[in-house]
């Protein structure tokens, strides 16, 4: 669980303490605890770029810290205002439009203790350009939370559904895709990914698989055996940062820090 925050609260893991966002979020939370002590500061100015209706903004704010949402959409920016408001959290929760390509037409360069960065790459025209600026509004020191699909899930998944066609073409293909009707433009091994944050001037942390099982276990079994959501939330943070996992994660997440 998080760490009560600054003011007392408690907040609870994000839906977000799903299975499938779990590893992330406890990563995360550590390592902003981590910055609070190395700043000496109660609160932290983090951005969520791409952050849209504010599933990882929130309970960051709930921790106390600061927290500017960028994304193209309005209606993620007004969900976003509805959900900071519900939590308690508006005060510290601001939500600009804009895209991580723009980015320092709407934030600071330099200006954050932490950026997140998660779901984001996939959809992009450069990743190598969104990463960098991602890096680029960073203070010294400061933490890079990037999340983004994994071509190894994709495949095996496709594969396990008796899809082998697709599941080579994704295989193959530079983008990671399987077809045409692939809804995700681009997937990333966790070589590509840790190259990617290293060009961009960020020590690489720490490289987690994220759904490594989630997505192939039947939601049935994890719903009614009891026991079962909570064993598999634990075996996923085991597997997490082993390499052999990496390969077959839906999800890769790379924490990292940025040089200088």
């Amino acid at each position: 669980m998080p760490d009560p925050s600054p003011r007392g609260e408690t907040p609870p893991r994000p839906p977000r303490a799903s299975v499938r966002t779990s590893v992330v979020w406890e990563v995360l939370s550590d390592a902003l605890d981590r910055r609070v002590k190395a700043a000496g500061t109660d609160a932290l100015d983090v951005l969520d770029t791409g952050g849209g209706s504010g599933s990882f903004a929130v309970p960051v704010a709930q921790l106390g810290h600061r927290v500017t949402v960028v994304d193209p959409s309005p209606n993620a920016l007004f969900a976003l205002e509805r959900r900071a408001a519900e939590a308690g959290v508006a005060d510290r929760v601001r939500g600009v439009q804009g895209d991580v390509h723009g980015l320092f037409d709407v934030v600071e360069r330099e200006a954050y203790d932490a950026v997140l960065c998660h779901g984001v790459l996939e959809y992009v025209d450069d990743p190598t350009e969104g990463v960098r600026n991602a890096a680029a509004a960073l203070r010294p020191s400061g933490a890079l939370s990037l999340l983004v699909a994994g071509l190894g899930g994709a495949v095996l998944a496709r594969a396990l559904a008796g899809h082998f066609t697709e599941a080579r073409q994704a295989l193959t293909d530079p983008a990671g895709r399987w077809g045409d009707g692939d809804p995700v433009p681009r997937r990333f091994t966790a070589d590509q990914l840790t190259e990617l944050v290293r060009e961009a001037g960020v020590a690489v942390g720490a490289v987690h698989g994220v759904r490594v099982f989630a997505d192939l276990v039947p939601g049935v079994l994890v719903d009614t055996e009891p026991g079962a959501l909570e064993a598999l939330l634990k075996l996923e943070a085991a597997a997490a940062e082993l390499p052999a996992f990496h390969s077959v994660a839906t999800q890769l997440h790379v924490l990292g820090e940025k040089q200088g």
